[in-house]
């Protein structure tokens, strides 16, 4: 199953400059695992926030809630979760009929 996840990591201005640095080296060591296991195959920053925009493949709700929830940084994290759906018109379709 194919999600777009839009996360937007809002960090407290107070948050000690240690703990900031571990949780962001954390984070990227984790999202490059899911990465490389092909269950985050897409990751794009949205220009100007601390945001990105990414797809997630997975078997089922419950997985993507369980890679989500395990993100070092979720608990500074404003989530938006859409199920994806392959589109007729797209060309992609037609390679897959």
């Amino acid at each position: 199953m194919l999600f777009a996840v839009q996360m937007t990591v809002e960090l407290p201005p107070d948050l000690d400059p240690q703990v900031r640095e571990e949780l962001v080296t954390t984070e990227k060591e984790y999202s490059q695992k899911l990465q490389r296991a092909g269950k985050w195959p897409h990751l794009w920053r949205v220009v100007g926030e601390y945001s990105n925009l990414s797809v997630f493949d997975v078997s089922d709700n419950a997985e993507l809630h369980d890679l989500l929830w395990n993100l070092p940084l979720f608990k500074y994290m404003h989530i938006t979760v859409t199920p994806l759906a392959p589109h007729p018109s797209a060309l992609a379709a037609d390679r897959q009929a």
